[in-house]
């Protein structure tokens, strides 16, 4: 559009007067590595929304801006997540080098997904999970690992005796759910030596949020005693941001939604640390 002189049309009709030239040398460089991509990996988006196509189109795109970071081509297969069995888990996730369970609310696909959470686990291929996807990977390490069989989220069973996510404190009373979600952008402090510092590259950050149900603090002596750490946590309230399996070639899972930041020119750090880790799995194969 721009070698057709759209911007000038554009620009004419508006009777506006352009100080200067655009410079595009790096969208140029962005579309040159989605056309030429040197690799190709095939990632996993596991959800129950996956018939409606734009229900997951920010994370799809970021996708994109990271592929493009990496010299490499993403493709997305999606997988429904109550069609995944403990029996046919294995050839739902064939030929993925990579798994990410997306965000959501309901029990509607909850199972497949802490199915899917434990195959990515204990096969160990790069996991991201995001808001519930970060809290699946949670509950499944807290059934499988922890041996609290009845682990869960009070979202799904309210009178569970092992609620490792659950409401904040403040929120247990409030029955009108709109208005009482985090919402916004909300800093998280990172610990180093962890996946997500080495991805940002900072200490600190800034992520937005859409959710109501939080990591359980209660137990989390618990999983860091068996392997599963906090990496990421608000400066103010505590409250767990990022937790991971330092253990594993890549598996962090984020309450807060990296997806809604993603650019074309700012690819969004964990998305492009995780495409990495993928591809340095699959040179492998």
């Amino acid at each position: 559009m721009f070698d057709q002189k759209l911007d000038e049309t554009l620009l004419n009709k508006l009777h506006l007067n352009a100080d200067q030239k655009p410079v595009l040398d790096d969208w140029r460089e962005f579309v040159n590595k989605i056309q030429n991509p040197k690799r190709t990996v095939t990632i996993g988006l596991i959800g129950k929304y996956v018939e409606l196509p734009d229900a997951y189109k920010s994370i799809i795109e970021a996708f994109v801006h990271a592929g493009a970071k990496n010299d490499c081509k993403v493709k997305i297969a999606t997988v429904q997540s109550t069609t995944v069995t403990e029996e046919n888990v294995k050839d739902k996730m064939k030929g993925f080098q990579g798994i990410l369970i997306a965000p959501g609310f309901g029990e509607r696909g909850f199972l497949g997904k802490i199915i899917t959470a434990k195959y990515a686990r204990e096969n160990n291929i790069p996991f991201f999970g995001i808001g519930l996807g970060m809290q699946i990977a949670v509950i499944e390490y807290a059934r499988n690992v922890l041996n609290l069989c009845d682990a869960n989220s009070t979202e799904m069973v309210h009178s569970t005796p092992h609620p490792v996510i659950d409401l904040m404190e403040q929120q247990k009373g409030v029955t009108e759910k709109g208005g009482t979600m985090r919402l916004g952008g909300y800093s998280c402090k990172l610990e180093k030596n962890s996946k997500a510092h080495a991805a940002y590259g900072r200490t600190e950050v800034t992520e937005r949020h859409r959710h109501r149900y939080e990591f359980n603090s209660a137990y989390l002596a618990a999983f860091e005693k068996a392997g599963m750490k906090a990496t990421g946590y608000n400066p103010e309230t505590g409250l767990v941001e990022i937790m991971e399996i330092p253990a594993l070639k890549w598996f962090v899972g984020v309450q807060f939604h990296p997806e809604y930041s993603s650019t074309v020119l700012h690819p969004h750090p964990l998305f492009v640390g995780f495409v990495r880790a993928v591809l340095s799995v699959s040179l492998c194969l």
